[in-house]
């Protein structure tokens, strides 16, 4: 960790915010490190299928906006190809005990607005993940760390409530990056006035750090405003710097010509809307933009047979599930669930639906994470058995059910219709309910629906982000856990697990915590998918990570 700059050239990405969720999600950047030059990389246009819901990196928890904030934040830490934790605006670390960590910062650090990056902004950043008043969809990633000790300017101290192993992952992921200080100082002096509170900045900080039910009520006064001067100014320290945004349409980033680790070669980038999978393609074919996300399986040959543009295909971490309510009759009672999960016939949708892309699931944990297993059982397509556990239920004359599922993804659209048309044979009547984005996540984050389907993109890469978030009982609602499932038992598993140390002892922790899930089955984990995006020909330099997050700091567009 000491030869820093060794370290950051060896953070180039191979180029997967799962929810959510998510589909939450990481945020690898830092990139090679290059000769610092003035940008000469061209105007670079990428079309999305779902706009970002927020420019704040404590402000929601999905992959679209991720992709997009990525460019503009950075954290103390990232990952490498090689999922190796490497430096970023910290150079160093070291662990001096079971719960403190101490980090050496990078000095001569500025932040889009020209203020400077230090200790100072490092504790002010943990402060407003975990107030109350911010109401962080992210702040369970890093609510462990209890105190952050300012030892000098560029030397910070972070203290949590007990061993907690995945810290540096959760470092890396958008919840970990910095906001310049000024910026939350006018955020939080903002909402005070718009609440009308007599008290000063400080004051409040004070009340915070005090604690209490004073504090508690400032905070809840104050809450709804949190967050409105940083979505309109956003500012970070990263290559790419705020310009414009129109929600719905697009969200223009231009080159931070200061940025610390020499001057990106890319002008600008505008992140475009574009949510019909045809039109995103025709806007590659016409030139209209440079590069489109989230090609669909169905799509892939059309693409591949174009010899003006490039199909780039990466694995991911990620996890596609179709999820219960557990709270809601009839999916109270696991076999009910067991019955809808042997009516799915996993391997007719891979094919049927994804056209063979990605890799079947059978718990949330990928290939190359630690606790995934090969000798976990799915259960097996089986109508007949379905039909046992529906009799056993008191269910045998079906039901009616109310399915959800975001408009802007049409391979999911598909998968429900194709559960739709199985569970019929049961007498189940399901309903599909196509739901904006953004309106789809706040829906099913307060439980409006009896099954919903989504991704989950375990964007820390360690077992505890990729389960966790989704099961575990203090994760219902919003932060993940959209199937509203309890477990005291899987709760114990998952505590011990991020206490856990020893790798081993943590690869057995979350075997049986998958084994637990396939049983109680709170959702029916259909694939780890593979992240297909394209660019055309002309566009060089661009790089894509397993968490399918982008780095553009050194594109070149070629006329």
């Amino acid at each position: 960790m000491k030869n820093f700059w060794k370290l950051m050239l060896l953070s180039v990405f191979v180029l997967v915010l799962a929810a959510c969720t998510d589909d939450s999600e990481v945020e690898p950047e830092g990139g090679a490190e290059g000769e610092s030059s003035s940008s000469e990389g061209g105007e670079m246009v990428l079309a999305f299928p779902s706009d970002a819901v927020s420019m704040d990196p404590h402000g929601s928890n999905d992959v679209p906006s991720e992709q997009v904030r990525d460019t503009m934040y950075e954290g103390l830490v990232t990952q490498d190809e090689n999922l190796e934790i490497v430096p970023v605006l910290a150079s160093e670390w070291e662990q001096t005990s079971d719960t403190t960590w101490e980090f050496t910062l990078q000095e001569g650090v500025t932040f889009h607005d020209g203020s400077e990056f230090n200790a100072e902004v490092v504790e002010a950043n943990f402060d407003r993940l975990l107030d109350t008043a911010t109401a962080s969809p992210r702040s369970f990633l890093l609510e462990m760390v209890t105190e952050v000790n300012v030892v000098d300017d560029y030397t910070v101290e972070l203290v949590t409530e007990f061993p907690f192993s995945p810290l540096l992952n959760n470092l890396t992921h958008g919840a970990g990056k910095m906001i310049s200080k000024d910026l939350i100082d006018e955020d939080y002096q903002n909402a005070i006035d718009e609440a009308g509170l007599d008290m000063t900045l400080e004051e409040y900080y004070e009340l915070r750090e005090e604690g209490g039910d004073e504090y508690e009520e400032a905070a809840n006064a104050i809450g709804g405003a949190i967050g409105t001067v940083v979505e309109q100014n956003p500012v970070g320290t990263n290559y790419l710097q705020f310009e414009s945004r129109n929600p719905g349409e697009n969200t223009e980033l231009t080159a931070y010509e200061d940025y610390w680790n020499g001057a990106p070669t890319i002008d600008s980038a505008t992140f475009k809307v574009v949510s019909e999978t045809g039109s995103r393609l025709a806007e590659l074919e016409t030139g209209d933009s440079d590069f489109i996300a989230q090609v669909e399986s169905s799509n892939i040959e059309r693409v591949e047979s174009n010899e003006d543009v490039t199909l780039e295909r990466t694995d991911s971490m990620s996890i596609d599930y179709i999820g219960f309510h557990t709270q809601k009759e009839p999916f109270d009672d696991p076999r009910v669930r067991r019955a809808i999960t042997h009516a799915f016939d996993k391997e007719a949708v891979l094919s049927g639906v994804y056209n063979d892309s990605g890799r079947p699931a059978v718990g949330p944990l990928a290939p190359g994470i630690l606790g995934h297993s090969e000798d976990l059982e799915s259960p097996a397509y089986d109508m007949d058995r379905a039909r046992e556990l529906l009799a056993e239920a008191g269910h045998e004359d079906g039901f009616d059910v109310n399915l959800m599922v975001n408009d802007d993804n049409p391979e999911r659209v598909d998968m429900a219709v194709w559960l739709q048309e199985s569970l019929a044979e049961l007498n189940i009547n399901v309903n599909i309910e196509q739901v904006e984005w953004g309106a789809y996540l706040e829906m099913t984050g307060n439980g409006e629906h009896d099954m919903f389907i989504l991704g989950w993109s375990n964007s820390t890469g360690d077992p505890d982000n990729g389960i966790s978030p989704l099961f575990h009982s203090d994760m219902v609602g919003d932060p993940g856990n959209r199937s509203f499932f309890e477990s005291d038992e899987l709760d114990a598993l998952l505590d011990e697990g991020k206490r856990e140390s020893d790798q081993e002892v943590r690869e057995q922790i979350y075997q049986d915590a998958q084994q637990l899930l396939v049983e109680e089955a709170p959702a029916i984990f259909v694939r780890h998918s593979e992240n297909l995006n394209a660019y055309n020909n002309n566009v060089e330099g661009i790089e894509i990570d397993t968490y399918n997050i982008f780095d553009l700091r050194n594109v070149n567009i070629n006329e």
